[in-house]
């Protein structure tokens, strides 16, 4: 072989090398990347042209299937009754990536292309059938989901309801919402235009605020307060604490009042049972910078203050979805520890997260992952998943959380008798958390369970923006959600 033939030789070589190379990075390396690209035509088509599977509620209500049309794309995603379903399903679009809800989080089953339905794949190119993905089925009830949407009506708010035992989400529900159809319409500018104006602003309808949204959570946190001094072993429902008309947060001139002359207590002391009932800021303020800034975060932090909490999906399946972290102050001084200790000042937190917290105490202190998926099924109904239940944390023993539950029941039958339901027990706590310039408008909340003998679900109600406490804006619906729930 003469010196030109070798140069050729080595030159084409290296041209194969370089072309695996690069064949390599596209088909492995940057697999994903391209395919999500929004600019990528043909995976658009191959997304659009799949047929991909349906979630269905808990008694097997369609909120999400693909519709045969007679396009390009082949298949329509339709969403029945869209609104109010959205904050579970999310959407799936012709020009926006699907990433929220369980369009999102369980995406590579719904389109087929996951690991899991590789024989399916296989099974339809050798049959010439079309591949078809999985169908999700999800722990919603649709009855208890249309009571909550109906009831927080055009209100900014939002309302989970979780079984006790399990963690399973009953209702996710976040108003106002939005209708999937409109994104996943294959006219683009139409689904363009829709995105935009549904994106724009803070009060974007497409932000789940049973997940997303952080807010003070007032009141309800003195469950977190009230179970930290429970399980030091000194307090007891009938132990006496320092309470007052009015309290001066340390350090400070300023004066933190009470709602209700019953919440002062009687020569500047008060039951903890008795603070619960009636919301003692001065006791609960008080009691916070009394047991210091580390016995309540650990107990708020076990109780899921903190954390990222996944509520569905893994890498692998799509995107996860998950609820923002809800806060507690990091080393606070004591006024605003204070603050902090009645649901004010850096306390944050999501409806889920509250309604975890009811979770745990009806659950003997036990705290349970919240899922949203059941199981999922391949197209021949076989099933490829099932979910288990799986406690998150012991936040307390068995003992604070019966102490705890007394406690909430007292907050019904002593302070808002509105809130009973005739034949059931019912443990609750209320909150109203003061936001806006000059704390001129109010966050109402509530969070729950019943019954409290023998507890089934626990519920968490925000209306954002009210002017009302709590136990008005969102006790009603509370109860309403528990009076379904429980006639089932």
């Amino acid at each position: 072989m003469n010196k030109y033939l070798r140069q050729l030789f080595t030159a084409v070589v290296a041209l194969f090398v370089i072309l695996g190379l690069s064949s390599t990075i596209i088909m492995a390396v940057r697999a994903n990347a391209l395919n999500n690209d929004p600019r990528n035509a043909r995976s658009l088509y191959h997304q659009l042209g799949a047929y991909r599977g349906a979630i269905l509620a808990s008694d097997g209500t369609v909120m999400a299937k693909s519709e045969p049309v007679n396009d390009a794309f082949k298949y329509l995603r339709t969403y029945s009754n869209g609104p109010l379903y959205a904050p579970v399903t999310g959407f799936f679009s012709i020009n926006q990536t699907a990433d929220r809800g369980l369009e999102a989080s369980r995406s590579m089953l719904l389109n087929g292309e996951a690991d899991s339905l590789i024989w399916q794949r296989a099974k339809a190119m050798l049959t010439g059938a079309t591949n078809q993905g999985a169908s999700i089925e999800t722990s919603i009830d649709p009855k208890l989901q249309q009571v909550a949407y109906d009831q927080l009506g055009t209100r900014d708010g939002a309302a989970v309801a979780i079984e006790v035992s399990t963690g399973r989400i009953l209702a996710m529900v976040s108003t106002p919402s939005y209708d999937p159809n409109k994104l996943a319409t294959h006219d683009t500018k139409a689904a363009s235009q829709a995105y935009n104006e549904l994106s724009a602003g803070q009060n974007s309808p497409l932000i789940n605020r049973a997940t997303s949204q952080l807010y003070p959570p007032g009141s309800t946190f003195k469950t977190i307060v009230a179970s930290a001094a429970l399980e030091t072993g000194e307090y007891q429902t009938d132990t006496k604490i320092p309470a007052g008309a009015g309290y001066t947060l340390p350090g400070t001139a300023t004066q933190l009042p009470n709602d209700e002359h019953q919440a002062d207590g009687v020569n500047g002391q008060i039951s903890l049972q008795e603070a619960v009932a009636w919301s003692s800021n001065t006791a609960f303020a008080q009691l916070g910078v009394k047991l210091g800034a580390s016995k309540v975060s650990d107990m708020a932090t076990k109780l899921g203050f903190g954390s990222t909490i996944t509520i569905d999906g893994t890498e692998s399946t799509g995107t996860p979805m998950t609820a923002t972290a809800s806060t507690f102050p990091s080393d606070p001084t004591d006024d605003k520890l204070a603050l902090a200790s009645i649901g004010q000042g850096d306390t944050t937190a999501t409806p889920l997260q509250m309604a975890m917290v009811a979770q745990a105490i009806a659950n003997n202190g036990k705290l349970m992952q919240p899922t949203l998926v059941d199981r999922v099924r391949a197209a021949d109904l076989t099933v490829l998943s099932q979910t288990k239940p799986q406690t998150m944390a012991n936040a307390f023993n068995k003992d604070s959380a019966d102490k705890l539950t007394t406690m909430m029941e007292s907050v019904v039958t002593e302070a808002n008798p509105q809130l009973a339901i005739d034949g059931i027990k019912v443990a609750a706590k209320t909150g109203t958390a003061q936001i806006g310039t000059d704390n001129s408008a109010i966050d109402g909340w509530v969070i729950g369970f019943a019954p409290a003998d023998d507890p089934q679900i626990a519920v968490a109600v925000l209306v954002h923006n009210t002017d009302v406490h709590g136990s008005l804006a969102a006790g009603p619906i509370m109860r309403a959600m528990m009076q379904e729930a429980l006639q089932q």
